[in-house]
């Protein structure tokens, strides 16, 4: 017998389908020679240091460097402290039991890094010593999972791919463990998580928001002309941009009198725009968050379930390409969206036969190769899976497509002395442009079309207006945007050397970024404000406490990135990599606990309750500080953290300013202020005197 290990119990149903292994028992399937079964995604983890003997914070206990590493049972929060997941151990025993009945396991969780991790905490928990192969597919269709079954490989071929996980895993606890407890036994004022790759996402969302908070705006001028030839209107703008809103009135006055601009240069040149690639994870994440103002995590929920569907490829890639053996089944896939009503139109402008194959490269193939669609038709799916799905289809379409190639034609022109610009352009051929018919990016401005220009024309001026404009601040960070900067984090580096060696090499991996925003969002470090993401009082605490720390550097996170993929080629030691990790968790450890708090910015507030004692103010909670007497106001309500500010207003005047977008157990959203009654104790109050009764703790 083979026992075959899957990551969750809907993939385990669909290879025991296909192997027969069709007779249902507690936590597996049995059949044809084989025991199908699952895990629950992590069943096994690092031990806290609790198992190691360690009890709360104590400065005395820092650095806390385990050796060994010990592995324990997925742990679940309960009232007072963690406890074993029940379910976890059931399925671990019957894991057990499959094993030990069993020749040699087959290894079918997720293939990547954390599905590697899944399955060999698992085996070194349980001590197994039975031999194991490896099902490694990107596809969950029929035809896919009997090719990774004809072509199992030695488990031992995916060694590097376990010591790389194995080696993130122990690193994020070193760092996060060890930084999370110095910085809070520092502060002495609740819990500040910190973590490997938490901390510099944080430093980047922060340094924005404070840049763009800082930024100061400055009015200037520019003058617009509106001109006319052969049936078309177009626009000019003047290079000079005046300071002085009275100069620009004059100039334009000036140039009202003359009335006529000469053209002084046209240049035409031809643009040839390829065809963008296929998707990877963080591509996909990036345009559905434009596209959709869907979240990272949203966006990667679904593609797993389309994935799971058998409807694309694998999501977790970090790819935009195909390998060579796979371009024979491209135009079954083409020909697959002829019967889906949103993309029939746009498979009738491909060019069968002229497929581009830019998408096409082998050494550029990571784990997985990039995003496709399967020859599986999608059908029932809910509105935000069909989006998804039509971008994934869409994109391969554009991907299979010739290059767009324009005609740009810049233009300057001259009125009294002063220049002007004019741009149009031109379609020769639309390209992949067609496949959607959007010719410009979203991000750029609109391109005119143009008449036919030549230098020494004279031209009428229709109209002449004054425009205000403001020097722009740079934007704060969008998920998409955010995903960007974690992508190509080593670009930002000062140091040219280290910028060279980290070019393409970011902070986290497409398959974890969006858990990493989501930690974030988690802590109470980073708060949703329309599509931009901004730092709460508390994140930008933390990031005033470590931005010149080590563990807020960009640069040192990518290169353990780089670390982390040269173990997996098999290019570096995994135990050197530990050691660095350990010596570098104790030099933070140090710097954090030389860390000086300054809690003179909390404001010194008298309970409203007992009128007598000073109010402690956490992060979570305001109480006062006699036992007795108990008066706890929370600070979030219905889903918004409450400021410091309106803590004051709230204790001393009896009540908050208006507080937006709170979300009620109905999950409507509502506006409100939080007012003390006379015993204390808060509640709503609308506006026009509308009041609730609803509790406001």
């Amino acid at each position: 017998m083979k026992t075959i290990i899957a990551e969750k119990p809907s993939v385990a149903r669909e290879i025991a389908g296909l192997l027969g292994a069709s007779e249902k028992k507690d936590g597996y399937l049995i059949g044809n020679g084989y025991f199908v079964t699952w895990a629950f995604g992590h069943l096994i983890g690092l031990g806290m240091p609790e198992d190691y003997g360690v009890s709360g914070f104590q400065k005395e206990t820092l650095p806390i460097l385990p050796n060994p590493f010990l592995l324990t049972v997925r742990k679940v929060k309960k009232d007072k402290g963690y406890s074993v997941d029940a379910g976890a151990l059931k399925q671990l025993k019957i894991i057990e039991q499959l094993f030990n009945k069993s020749d040699s396991i087959i290894v079918a969780t997720d293939a990547g890094r954390e599905g590697e991790l899944i399955f060999r905490y698992i085996y070194e928990y349980l001590k197994s010593n039975k031999p194991f192969e490896r099902l490694w597919i990107s596809s969950l269709t029929e035809k896919a999972i009997k090719q990774g079954f004809d072509n199992l490989k030695d488990g031992k071929d995916f060694d590097g791919l376990h010591q790389a996980a194995q080696g993130r895993s122990r690193a994020d606890w070193l760092v996060g463990i060890n930084a999370t407890q110095a910085l809070s036994i520092a502060a002495g004022n609740g819990i500040y998580s910190l973590g490997r790759v938490q901390t510099p996402t944080l430093a980047l969302i922060c340094k924005r928001y404070l840049e763009n908070k800082n930024f100061s705006i400055k009015k200037y001028w520019q003058i617009q002309l509106l001109q006319h030839k052969e049936l078309i209107d177009f626009k000019s703008l003047s290079l000079t941009k005046w300071e002085d809103q009275a100069l620009a009135n004059d100039t334009l006055k000036s140039i009202q009198r003359s009335s006529s601009a000469t053209v002084t240069s046209v240049e035409t040149k031809r643009l040839t725009e390829q065809p963008p690639l296929l998707f990877d994870l963080t591509g996909l994440q990036k345009e559905a968050n434009k596209k959709l103002s869907l979240s990272a995590e949203e966006t990667l929920n679904i593609a797993q379930s389309l994935y799971e569907k058998k409807f694309i490829t694998y999501p977790r890639t970090g790819s935009k390409y195909i390998p060579e053996d796979m371009w024979a089944e491209i135009p079954n896939l083409v020909r697959s969206l002829q019967d889906r009503e949103n993309c029939k139109q746009s498979v009738t402008k491909m060019k069968w036969g002229r497929f581009n194959k830019r998408i096409v490269n082998d050494l550029r193939v990571t784990d997985h190769h990039g995003l496709l669609i399967t020859d599986k038709t999608p059908s029932a799916l809910n509105v935000k899976e069909n989006a998804v799905y039509d971008m994934i289809a869409f994109r391969l379409l554009e991907a299979l497509s010739q290059a767009c190639i324009k005609e740009i034609t810049d233009v300057t022109l001259q009125v009294v002395h002063y220049d002007f610009t004019s741009k149009g352009c031109k379609i020769i051929e639309a390209g992949w442009r067609a496949i959607k018919g959007s010719f410009s990016d979203e991000d750029t401005e609109p391109i005119q079309d143009l008449p036919e220009l030549s230098k020494g024309d004279e031209l009428k001026i229709n109209e002449a207006t004054v425009l205000e404009k403001k020097t722009k601040p740079p934007g704060l960070y969008t998920e998409a945007g955010l995903l960007s900067a974690m992508e190509s984090a080593g670009k930002e580096i000062e140091n040219e050397d280290e910028r060279k060696a980290l070019q393409n090499i970011g902070i986290g991996t497409p398959a974890t970024r969006a858990a990493i925003i989501e930690t974030l969002f988690t802590r109470n470090y980073i708060q949703r404000e329309k599509k931009s993401l901004i730092p709460t009082e508390k994140g930008l605490q933390v990031y005033g406490l470590v931005k010149d720390r080590k563990i807020a550097d960009v640069a040192m996170t990518a290169e353990w990135e780089l670390a982390l993929q040269k173990i997996e080629n098999n290019e570096a030691d995994a135990s050197t990599f530990q050691k660095e990790m350990e010596q570098y968790a104790s030099t933070i450890t140090e710097e954090l606990l030389q860390t000086s708090i300054a809690q003179s910015n909390l404001p010194k507030l008298i309970c409203p309750k007992c009128k007598k004692q000073h109010l402690i103010i956490r992060d979570k909670i305001v109480k006062c500080s006699d036992e007795v007497c108990g008066w706890v106001q929370f600070r979030n309500v219905c889903g918004v953290q409450i400021s410091i500010e309106n803590i004051t207003s709230l204790v001393n005047k009896g009540k908050t300013s208006l507080i937006k977008g709170m979300t009620s157990k109905a999950g409507k959203k509502f506006d409100a202020y939080i007012v003390l009654k006379e015993n204390a104790e808060s509640s709503f109050e609308f506006e026009k005197n509308k009041s609730s009764k609803r509790n406001g703790k």
